[in-house]
């Protein structure tokens, strides 16, 4: 997806969150806060992004977005699990009403037996969380830019059927 078509998906995202009154957070691992700085490119953002959290680390998963410290140790950061507490941790400490994450492998080596390209990211709501597994390809910087466009679009997807409703598509206007 061109950067343009990811601004125009983010400039819809941010009027339906607007229009709706809704209020998003992110908590970030591998992306370093590149979705959340996609988000502000879009004048009018503020109206809508309370903040991020980048837990690149792992212990900052933990201590930030506050996911459950065992289970972070016994499955390592790269886990579905860890991404939905990421999600729900990132609306919670930020007071926003939708939270998104995403954690995985950018590479350019497997982590903790985890390969390159797997990633989960996550979107939260009431306190419940959706999480999507992902196997992108190419390399570190190509990963990192496919888990900041999938964020978008699998937010601007669930947004639209807050909005919209069930029959709500991609790109619902």
């Amino acid at each position: 997806m061109p950067e343009a078509e990811l601004f125009a998906l983010n400039q819809r995202l941010i009027a339906t969150c607007t229009q709706m009154g809704l209020s998003l957070a992110s908590a970030e691992s591998l992306t370093g806060g590149r979705f959340v700085a996609a988000l502000v490119d879009v004048p009018g953002a503020s109206a809508v992004v309370r903040g991020g959290l980048v837990t690149y680390a792992t212990d900052l998963k933990a201590a930030l977005a506050g996911v459950d410290a065992d289970h972070l140790e016994e499955t390592g950061p790269v886990d579905p699990v860890v991404a939905a507490q990421m999600a729900v941790g990132a609306a919670t400490k930020c007071v926003a009403d939708i939270g998104i994450s995403c954690t995985g492998v950018a590479g350019p080596d497997p982590q903790d037996g985890k390969g390159v390209g797997l990633v989960y990211t996550a979107i939260a709501f009431g306190g419940k969380a959706k999480v999507f597994e992902h196997d992108f390809t190419g390399d570190r910087n190509e990963i990192r830019e496919q888990t900041v466009r999938a964020m978008s679009v699998n937010l601007e997807e669930f947004v639209a059927h807050i909005a919209y409703g069930p029959e709500a598509g991609n790109g619902a206007e």
